[in-house]
């Protein structure tokens, strides 16, 4: 199977990486996207993170009645620190029958130069890239546009939904109306996450 990885923290999944998933599996060439559940970005050290245990299981709880979207935590167990080069070659070694492309924002793509092995991966893996607030501007940073491996999806949705602006919000109880799954929200409110 060919299968995109979004690969995420999802602190909390919230309707925009649903919608994400569902237009490149649609549009992608893909039979299935994971949403990999990441542990703490290289890039964002500073940031605290909900433990992966309640990450993951608002990610299997947002993907629930979405065919073709799959919750996966396997990068969790990786050692850290956690790089997607590594994770892609630990994929391509756990599971050679499918073949894996990885989906990005193109606030990633401005900066995917500064990834570790960023050559490695355009060697072995295709790239959609997604458009992100103040795309761009991504764009013009970018001298990867024109790479084979890499294709933008300009029909994709924009999304606008920020984590922490959720969080902000879940944090004063005020209502989030339909930015997450109400049973993420479930969760969350059963688990205590996001306490001021």
């Amino acid at each position: 199977m060919v299968i995109g990885c979004l690969f995420g923290t999802f602190d909390p999944p919230h309707i925009g990486h649903v919608a994400v998933a569902e237009h490149m599996l649609a549009h992608g060439n893909l039979d299935e996207v994971w949403l990999v559940v990441t542990p703490q970005n290289p890039f964002k050290k500073d940031k605290v993170l909900s433990p992966d245990h309640h990450r993951l299981a608002m990610v299997r709880l947002a993907v629930q009645g979405h065919t073709g979207l799959v919750a996966s935590g396997f990068e969790l167990d990786l050692p850290e620190p956690s790089y997607t080069v590594d994770s892609l070659e630990f994929m391509r070694r756990r599971w050679p029958q499918h073949q894996f492309v990885l989906i990005i924002g193109s606030d990633n793509l401005a900066q995917f130069h500064q990834w570790k092995d960023a050559t490695e991966i355009l060697e072995h893996h295709r790239l959609l890239v997604y458009p992100r607030d103040g795309f761009k501007e991504h764009l013009a940073h970018s001298d990867l546009l024109g790479h084979p491996a890499i294709t933008f999806v300009a029909d994709a949705p924009l999304v606008h939904e920020s984590g922490t602006a959720i969080r902000d919000t879940i944090r004063l109880w005020e209502p989030v109306n339909d930015r997450i799954d109400p049973m993420v929200l479930g969760y969350i409110r059963r688990n205590g996450l996001y306490k001021p």
